[in-house]
C-alpha cells in the first residue's frame, strides 16, 4: 500500500494517456471493412485491412464501410413490352463497395440510389423487346441491365456483380389469352402432323404400286425376251430344215390340241379328221429324226 502511495499520480496519468493515444493512433481494420479516415474535417486516407497507424486529435475514423457484396431486396418494377403487354417484373441486384470515399460523399443512401437506377433501366429495356423473347431468352437482358447499371453507378464506388430478371408477373387477361394462343398453337401442330402422316402413308402407298407396276413390267420383258428367244430359235430351225420344221411345229401343235380336247370332262367321243394319222405318222418321224 505504501508503495502505491509513492507512485506519482503524474505517472499513473502519463501511463494512461499513452494507453490511450495508442488506441487512438493504432487502427486494425477487419479483412470485410474499409475505413475513411478524415484529417480536421477532410477526406485523409482509406485505410485497408491489417494494422494502420494514424495522427491522434488530428486524423480521425468516420466511416466503416463494409467490402462485402451486398443484395439489394427484390425489386419490383412495371413495365410494358414492345408488343404492348404489361407486365410486372421482378428484378435481384448484387453489388458490392470498392471506392469507399465515393460511396461516402457522393451519395447518403446507396441502396435507395441503386434501386432507382435499376427501375428506369429496366423499364426501358423490357420496353425494347417482346414478352415472348423474354420468357424465352433473358440472357441477353439481363446483360444489358447490367451493363447499363454499371456505367450509370460508376461514380458511386460500386461494382455491379448481377442483375438478373428473376420473373415476369402477367394480369389474368393476358394469362387468358396466351393460354388460348397456346391450345390454338398445340391443335395447329396436331393438325400438322396429322396432314404429314397422311401425306407419308400416300407416299409409300405409291411407292408400293409404283415398285409392283416395275416388277411386272420386268417380268413382261423377260417373258417378251423369252418368246423373242423361242421366235428367234424356231426361226433358225426353219433357215435349216425347212418345211420339215414347219411340219414338225404344226404336227406338235395339232397333237397339243388334241390332247386337250381328250382330257375335257365332257369329252365322251372324239372325231379325228382324216388327215390327222398322217399327222401323227408325220410327227412320229420328225421325232424319230430329231436329234437328241
Amino acid at each position: 500500500m505504501d508503495a502505491l502511495t509513492d507512485v506519482p499520480v503524474a505517472a499513473i496519468v502519463l501511463i494512461i494517456l499513452l494507453v490511450l493515444l495508442s488506441f487512438m493512433t493504432i487502427k486494425i481494420v477487419p479483412q470485410s471493412e474499409k475505413y475513411v479516415v478524415e484529417r480536421l474535417g477532410k477526406l485523409h486516407a482509406i485505410l485497408g485491412p491489417g494494422l494502420n497507424v494514424i495522427v491522434p486529435f488530428i486524423d480521425s475514423v468516420k466511416h466503416k464501410i463494409s467490402i462485402l457484396e451486398r443484395q439489394l431486396p427484390s425489386i419490383e418494377q412495371d413495365a410494358i413490352s414492345k408488343d404492348n403487354v404489361l407486365i410486372k417484373a421482378s428484378i435481384v441486384v448484387f453489388y458490392r463497395i470498392v471506392s469507399p470515399e465515393n460511396t461516402v460523399y457522393r451519395i447518403s443512401n446507396i441502396d435507395a440510389a441503386v434501386a432507382t437506377t435499376v427501375a428506369g433501366i429496366v423499364r426501358s429495356e423490357l420496353g425494347k423487346i417482346d414478352l415472348d423473347e423474354m420468357q424465352s431468352n433473358r440472357a441477353p437482358l439481363n446483360a444489358s441491365i447490367k451493363a447499363q447499371l454499371g456505367d450509370a453507378t460508376d461514380d458511386w464506388g460500386i461494382e455491379v456483380t448481377r442483375a438478373e430478371v428473376l420473373d415476369i408477373n402477367l394480369d389474368s387477361q393476358t394469362l387468358d389469352a396466351m393460354l388460348q394462343q397456346l391450345n390454338a398453337e398445340r391443335a395447329r401442330r396436331a393438325a400438322v402432323a396429322k396432314a404429314e402422316g397422311e401425306k407419308r402413308a400416300m407416299e409409300l402407298k405409291a411407292e408400293g404400286e409404283l415398285f409392283t407396276a416395275q416388277k411386272v413390267a420386268e417380268a413382261k420383258r423377260i417373258q417378251a425376251d423369252a418368246d423373242a428367244y423361242a421366235t428367234t430359235t424356231l426361226a433358225a430351225a426353219i433357215r435349216e430344215s425347212g418345211m420339215e420344221a414347219i411340219q414338225f411345229e404344226i404336227a406338235k401343235r395339232q397333237i397339243e390340241v388334241m390332247g386337250h380336247i381328250a382330257s375335257g370332262n365332257n369329252s365322251r367321243t372324239i372325231i379325228l379328221p382324216t388327215d390327222i394319222a398322217d399327222a401323227f405318222s408325220a410327227a412320229a418321224k420328225m421325232f424319230a429324226k430329231k436329234p437328241s
